[in-house]
């Protein structure tokens, strides 16, 4: 998985894959005077490993904080490449890596890196992030509500640069098994206040037009009302990973119903069900 370092204003730096894929995520990188911030880690440590790498040649200050924009593999897996980081995250992403691992689905999702998920070494949470907060003078951790009840983003107000990490996915249908879709969706028009540029999890840079695309494909998964059929054509119908577009319409039904258990399609993908 190829990615390449990309300077975004002094001391901000995007780590984005060259060709972006469930498995290649993005990060971010914010250089302070105290220390180097990196956003999200990758979906195993080889994904981190050259990260950690790129960012020692770039500087010689340490990796003092990891922050975790949410809990899924494609974005913790790597944590381990910076072991004397402090891990921010949510008080929902604490929660989940406090539990016994499961890397039999992590194996079904990302296949490729297969091999790193039977030792994968775990990083808790060590500072819980329930209310914006400076991580340094330059970067502020804000919660948001994404594909997961509790994600974080993180601003550099000075660059107008936005790390959303799984709060925006651009080009990529999103997988929002656990999301409130119209929540989500007002969640992306407060964040197009924060900056100019948006760094996604999965996909290019984008601007407000990006999110503005993304809110309204949250939209039509609700308005589909449980029926793929439904669901009304737009830019993402050719979106990588259109196999995600069944469960979030499943997803958005049942929850709308008052049903917040896993999509039974998301099951399947999963291979339990």
């Amino acid at each position: 998985m190829t990615h390449s370092l990309v300077p975004l204003a002094a001391g901000v730096f995007a780590w984005l894959a060259e060709s972006p894929s469930l498995s290649a995520t993005n990060s971010g990188v914010v250089i302070a005077e105290d220390g180097v911030t990196v956003i999200d880690a990758g979906a195993a440590p080889s994904c981190a490993t050259s990260l950690a790498a790129a960012v020692a040649e770039l500087t010689p200050t340490p990796v003092r904080r990891l922050v975790l924009t949410g809990s899924h593999i494609d974005l913790v897996g790597g944590a381990s490449a910076f072991p004397m980081a402090g891990i921010f995250g949510s008080g929902q992403t604490s929660d989940h890596l406090d539990q016994p691992a499961n890397p039999e689905v992590w194996k079904r999702m990302h296949p490729s890196l297969a091999s790193e998920y039977d030792e994968l070494p775990a990083r808790p949470v060590s500072h819980v992030v329930a209310e914006a907060a400076h991580l340094c003078p330059a970067s502020i951790a804000v919660p948001a509500r994404g594909p997961q009840f509790e994600n974080l983003v993180v601003q550099v107000p000075a660059a107008n640069v936005v790390f959303t990490g799984s709060v925006a996915s651009f080009g990529s249908v999103p997988l929002g098994f656990e999301a409130d879709f119209a929540t989500w969706s007002t969640q992306l028009e407060t964040i197009a206040g924060y900056g100019e540029l948006f760094v996604p999890a999965h996909g290019p840079i984008g601007g407000v037009e990006e999110l503005d695309e993304l809110r309204q494909y949250l939209d039509a998964c609700v308005r589909a009302a449980g029926d793929l059929s439904n669901l009304a054509s737009g830019p993402w119908m050719s979106w990588q990973n259109q196999q995600f577009h069944e469960i979030n319409v499943e997803r958005a039904h049942m929850l709308a119903q008052g049903d917040p258990s896993p999509p039974p399609s998301m099951l399947r993908l999963l291979g339990l069900g």
